[in-house]
């Protein structure tokens, strides 16, 4: 099964939806808030379109989606006013897999239009919001039409599962883990760096095609410092779901036979990617650490053990569920 197919996040806004389990990624944006901010900027103070065009990739449902779109439109509000310049009209493309539940945020716009008027006192250029499916592995825009793309804790997705994770016997190389792991061979490594490179030059090839002369991006994506021992989540889950087959909850050749669609790179696989692809300029390249849990201390700091454990597996859940149900069917 095709990784568009099965790759999103859990829907809806129930208990365990990533509308409602995505304070992580959220705490990402908040740290990236000002380099979108700087990049915005930039942007206003060299062009003056008539309409600012501005895409955001692999979305996801839930409220992040919409505090990202009123972060950049504050800011080009501030740009242009100490510019004095009429602010321009906004349209704003959310991207996403076509089975992201776009839904549950198009059910959000008409109170995010409301709150944008009233904190903007209706001085604010007209702002257009409409959904984008498809994966951003290829094109999804016209030529020269978009001036900025923003990605946040998406790209570390890939397009697909490594083939060479399987022999032509069709036995896996990856046994008892589900990505790489400190007991994955160096063949695992190696065919998932690869796809990560394919990937990714096919992802900057196409944005630069859509972006306007002058466009810019700003890509936030999870990473490892050594991307053969990237000590990833999914290392972690891989272990739980271990003990599962020791308990026979779960079938030995089944977790040998599944693999995350997921790439975790170093700042010099970026770097040398873009340099490679030759379409864009690395301006601001910056490494931060936020670990899974480093939320919960500052909102949750008075949960005990049991209770964080049961929230961490939750936020995994509102992740890796979809995957693992589409795949078991």
């Amino acid at each position: 099964m095709k990784v568009e197919q099965v790759l999103h996040m859990n829907g809806g806004v129930g208990e365990t939806s990533y509308a409602n389990n995505s304070l992580h990624q959220r705490a990402v944006i908040s740290m990236v808030k000002p380099i979108v901010g700087a990049s915005i900027v930039e942007l206003c103070c060299t062009l003056f379109p008539e309409c600012l065009k501005i895409a955001d990739l692999g979305c996801s449902p839930g409220p992040n989606t919409l505090s990202v779109v009123s972060d950049i439109i504050d800011s080009i509000h501030t740009t242009y006013q100490k510019l004095n310049r009429p602010p321009p009209s906004i349209q704003v493309f959310l991207n996403d897999l076509p089975e992201n539940d776009f839904n549950t945020v198009f059910r959000s716009l008409p109170g995010f239009y409301k709150k944008l008027d009233e904190e903007h006192e209706k001085k604010f250029g007209s702002c257009f919001i409409a959904g984008m499916p498809g994966s951003f592995y290829g094109r999804l825009f016209p030529n020269n039409s978009l001036h900025f793309v923003h990605s946040s804790y998406a790209l570390h997705w890939i397009s697909e599962v490594p083939k060479g994770l399987v022999t032509k016997e069709g036995e896996g190389l990856n046994k008892g883990n589900i990505y790489i792991a400190k007991t994955s061979p160096p063949v695992v490594f190696k065919q998932y760096l690869e796809q990560f490179k394919r990937d990714f030059t096919v992802f900057l090839r196409s944005r630069a095609e859509e972006l306007v002369p002058g466009g810019s991006m700003v890509l936030t994506t999870m990473g490892s410092i050594k991307s053969d021992d990237p000590l990833c989540i999914w290392e972690f889950v891989g272990m739980k779901l271990n003990d599962m087959v020791l308990e026979g909850l779960i079938g030995e050749e089944k977790l040998d036979a599944f693999n995350m669609p997921f790439y975790t790179p170093t700042t010099k696989e970026i770097e040398e990617v873009i340099q490679a692809e030759g379409s864009f300029t690395s301006q601001n390249l910056q490494v931060f650490k936020n670990d899974w849990g480093s939320y919960m201390n500052q909102a949750n700091s008075g949960l005990d053990k049991k209770t964080r454990a049961a929230k961490f597996a939750t936020d995994i859940r509102a992740v890796g569920e979809p995957i693992r149900r589409r795949s078991d069917g």
